[in-house]
């Protein structure tokens, strides 16, 4: 079974800048594609942005646009977010996804982040003065 491993949370001050790491276990183009959710509280969890490894392809949600950004090595398995300019509401728990079933491809409708069926533990982001 897959295992996805983040790391790279903690306590950051607003503006600030956190890069968050996911080691997979076994080749990133073993999976049709790679991601990252949050959860932040009293919301549900969300995708932040998903990479097709298909083609290269990049989905990220608006309201994250030009902040965050993802981007993988693929010598070391390892997928990452950045995040920069941070602010109070982007607290909460980020999870690391790969699809590792079906074709990969999409419907009508879909985005990457709508094919991602696992999931890692996830790493606490906590941004406060």
């Amino acid at each position: 079974q897959l295992q996805l491993v983040e790391s790279g949370g903690g306590l950051v001050q607003p503006g600030g800048s956190l890069r968050l790491s996911c080691v997979a276990g076994g080749p990133l183009l073993n999976y049709h594609g790679v991601g990252w959710f949050r959860q932040t509280p009293g919301k549900d969890r969300e995708g932040i942005s998903c990479l097709g490894m298909r083609d290269g392809s990049i989905y990220s949600a608006d309201s994250m646009k030009g902040r965050f950004a993802i981007s993988m090595d693929r010598a070391s398995n390892t997928v990452f977010l950045q995040m920069n300019n941070l602010k109070p509401e982007d607290t909460g728990h980020y999870y690391c996804a790969a699809a590792t079933t079906g074709t990969g491809r999409l419907s009508r409708g879909q985005s990457l982040c709508d094919i991602m069926d696992t999931w890692g533990e996830g790493t606490l982001v906590t941004v406060s003065s």
